[in-house]
């Protein structure tokens, strides 16, 4: 029996049934966007006709700029839109793939990324942090702090983290394997954890390849995949705080693999099952990986992630922002030193 089988792989390709449906014309997607104003549930509907159906208009800066106000600024929205438009662009590298295809792809991409884990190097890294808050929904966002932090990953202890500074400023830190010593919301499993358990027999995740991409110029297959709360091992969330709290839950997200290389390219996802009385009440993240150079060698790792975090509090929400930018990896033991740029700031990314 194949190995793929062991991820209980479900590759519904219905989706690509529907290939003969047109494509979302400008006023029929408008259409839409305001008809959220009655049924801000709709957005799913959108989301699904973007990624199923595609569209034959051109995405201006107007048309972003609807989809944010009528949109409520919705992440998955504007992705899906992005999405939608380098398909457009580039309909002969967006082709979909056959079931053999998009079976073959997740199953190399399987084995690409476990062996990629068990021969992950030992190493140092810089994380440049920008952190925001807003009132949950609204992404309004208001800066926090920036903050440079040192971190370090080794086989035998794991991620190792050491604030250099903050707001421009140097901080005197100690090494830690964790954050609690920094208040304010952060993130950890970059590395490891977030790319291993998807592909982890333990994890039993169920896959169904969505749809295809074109992202940072490489021919990508999106499957949707789901990690159910008991078999999310050392996954949750956890609070902060003079009493620290934490809630076990699932994943559910989609995941991005180079149609060539058989490469993760991108995982995206939402937390779920938190129990109910939690404060933190969600908790999505995404991460973009590459391949990097390592002493002389190539390595699949983080070069960006975007972590948010919705905390109740009294009768309000409030959403924390986390966007991490990790550059000049280097080889175990070596010196992470500041540079003149990386206390600038650095623009917003397209999705």
């Amino acid at each position: 029996m194949k190995k793929a089988l062991l991820l209980l792989l479900t590759l519904s390709l219905f989706q690509f049934a529907d290939a003969q449906e047109k494509p979302l014309s400008q006023a029929e997607y408008v259409k839409m966007l305001y008809g959220l104003q009655k049924d801000p549930a709709g957005k799913t509907e959108i989301v699904e006709a973007l990624r199923k159906r595609g569209i034959d208009f051109t995405v201006t800066d107007g048309v972003r700029g609807l989809t944010r106000s009528k949109g409520g600024n919705d992440e998955e929205l504007k992705r899906s839109l992005e999405e939608a438009e380098r398909r457009r662009k580039n309909p002969e590298a967006s082709k979909p793939p056959n079931e053999r295809e998009a079976a073959d792809v997740l199953e190399k991409a399987r084995q690409n990324t476990l062996a990629l884990v068990a021969d992950m190097p030992d190493f140092v890294v810089k994380q440049l942090i920008a952190r925001s808050e807003a009132y949950a929904g609204t992404g309004n966002w208001r800066p926090v702090d920036n903050l440079i932090i040192a971190v370090s990953y080794s086989t035998e202890k794991g991620e190792q983290y050491k604030v250099l500074a903050k707001n421009g400023s140097p901080v005197i830190s100690q090494t830690s394997g964790n954050y609690n010593g920094l208040d304010g919301a952060t993130s950890g499993g970059e590395f490891v954890d977030d790319l291993h358990k998807l592909f982890k027999p333990e994890s039993k995740t169920r896959f169904d390849v969505l749809t295809t991409d074109v992202l940072r110029t490489k021919r990508a297959l999106i499957y949707d995949y789901e990690i159910d709360l008991v078999n999310n091992k050392g996954g949750g969330v956890g609070l902060k705080g003079p009493n620290p709290q934490s809630s076990p839950s699932g994943e559910k997200g989609q995941i991005w693999i180079d149609r060539d290389t058989f490469r993760v390219l991108r995982i995206e996802y939402k937390l779920t099952d938190i129990a109910p009385t939690f404060p933190v009440k969600s908790v999505t993240k995404y991460i973009d990986y590459d391949m990097v150079e390592i002493s002389g060698e190539k390595h699949l790792l983080p070069t960006l992630s975007d972590f948010r975090g919705v905390v109740q509090s009294g009768s309000r929400r409030f959403e924390s922002r986390n966007v991490i930018r990790f550059k000049n990896y280097q080889k175990y033991g070596s010196d992470v030193i500041i540079l003149d740029d990386d206390t600038e700031p650095v623009p917003e990314e397209k999705p």
